[in-house]
């Protein structure tokens, strides 16, 4: 797959970027070149590569969950404009 000028000019418009004639031709070029290293990458065999979750061997710190405030529904509840059965009710915005 080639990109052309004509497609870097439409996927700008889509984009609403604002791109000069100079730079189209530079982006088709840098385009490319990512599709071509794309479709190096896709003859790898990967068949017995385990996926990560994160590219560096890092442990990642979590906090503890635990719930640090207590349940004030009914507090909010008792002040909102509009309820029912629990819920909030909201005017309808689509018809």
């Amino acid at each position: 797959m080639s990109v052309e000028e004509k497609t870097v000019c439409h996927i700008a418009r889509l984009a609403h970027l604002d791109i000069t004639d100079g730079q189209v031709q530079k982006y088709a070029h840098d385009l490319n070149n990512i599709l071509s290293m794309v479709k190096e990458m896709e003859k790898l065999n990967t068949d017995h590569i385990e996926p990560m979750t994160h590219p560096l061997k890092q442990n990642q710190r979590l906090r503890k969950d635990i719930v640090i405030e207590s349940n004030q529904r009914e507090v909010f509840q008792k002040i909102a404009p509009a309820t029912a059965a629990g819920l909030y009710l909201v005017p309808q915005v689509i018809e």
